[in-house]
């Protein structure tokens, strides 16, 4: 039995840090466990041009604690009057790594987002010519349509047909909960590739709904089925390079999620890697943990690997109740390894 692990440093690619007093309190979070992170930029305003993503930047570099060496990698948010010459000189200065497409409508933060994915076709052409990626919250926003069923009808309405028709644009189909997202994305050119959440292998939606309605355990895209959790599960220790790390963590004051209209996002960015650890080892798959945590991503995005290791071994990790005014995921849970 393995008891100690150490690996080449990880990159979170896909995190919320918010803004204003809440990125003061969670960035430290997140530069502590990793060494680069993809930022969502659904703000409110949301980070539409260069100018706004550089002072974004800049932002969350003077709220990340001085010990810690961290690269924020800023993402651009669509919406239907996104110009693709804005994109291009954002790309090309270094100032956005991607550009994130949001159904409207779809989750937190995406009233501003794209309403008709022809609206935009002229950036993805772009996007597509230059290699600058598309993160994808894959979900159609249809009210006719259920919420569980979200995700498998964008596939075969929105994402698969763009894939044929742009088969050079570097797609990534985040936080993905569904096995029909797991059959395409394993199906899918080389091109597309999938972040995979820590709740979305710990949980399913009983953890919202059995026992009386658990805010904490609610994100968008919601916990499926059973079948979906390890149908995804199986893809995340699978060893396949599609499948990388992005906590998807989205942190929200007590107050907002447990209200009569309630905030979709899990705080997870605290304990990530030893949530994320404790799946790997229950599958017998912790030989394939550096892959999913390190080097996948970076070999996706066409980035360098980190230099430097941290290491993880068993022993008890409490997750406390609160942190701050925030409930992380595992609250009150004791999590069987812990970062050293």
């Amino acid at each position: 039995m393995t008891d100690r692990l150490t690996i080449r440093r990880p990159d979170d690619w896909h995190v919320h840090l918010r803004d204003g007093a809440m990125l003061e309190h969670v960035a430290r979070y997140t530069a502590r466990q990793f060494a680069r992170a993809i930022i969502m930029p659904n703000l409110s305003p949301p980070v539409t041009t260069a100018s706004e993503g550089e002072a974004y930047r800049d932002r969350i570099r003077a709220a990340v604690p001085a010990e810690y060496d961290f690269t924020p990698l800023i993402v651009a948010y669509l919406t239907d009057s996104s110009d693709a010459d804005e994109m291009a000189r954002g790309h090309a200065a270094g100032v956005f790594t991607a550009a994130k497409l949001y159904p409207a409508h779809a989750t937190t933060g995406s009233a501003h987002g794209v309403t008709d994915v022809a609206n935009i076709m002229g950036v993805l052409e772009r996007m597509a010519e230059i290699g600058m990626p598309l993160l994808i919250h894959g979900e159609v926003t249809d009210h006719d349509i259920d919420i569980f069923d979200r995700e498998a009808v964008f596939i075969d309405r929105t994402l698969a047909p763009l894939v044929t028709r742009l088969p050079e644009l570097k797609i990534v189909f985040e936080h993905i909960t569904t096995s029909e997202a797991v059959d395409f994305v394993k199906s899918a050119p080389a091109n597309v590739g999938a972040t995979i959440t820590p709740q979305h292998l710990h949980i399913n939606r009983n953890a919202m709904l059995v026992g009386g309605i658990r805010p904490h355990a609610y994100c968008l895209p919601v916990a499926k089925r059973e079948q979906h959790r390890l149908a995804v599960r199986a893809a995340a220790v699978s060893g396949s390079p599609k499948f990388f790390l992005g906590t998807d963590s989205a942190p929200h004051a007590v107050h907002t999620k447990e209200a009569a209209c309630g905030c979709a996002g899990i705080f997870n960015a605290p304990y990530a890697l030893e949530s994320y650890i404790a799946v790997f080892d229950e599958e017998g798959a912790l030989d394939k943990f550096e892959g999913f945590a390190s080097e996948h991503g970076p070999n996706f995005y066409g980035l360098p690997l980190n230099g430097g290791t941290i290491t993880l071994e068993r022993g008890a990790t409490v997750v406390p109740d609160t942190i701050g005014e925030v409930v992380p995921f595992h609250a009150g849970e004791t999590l069987g390894w812990k970062l050293v």
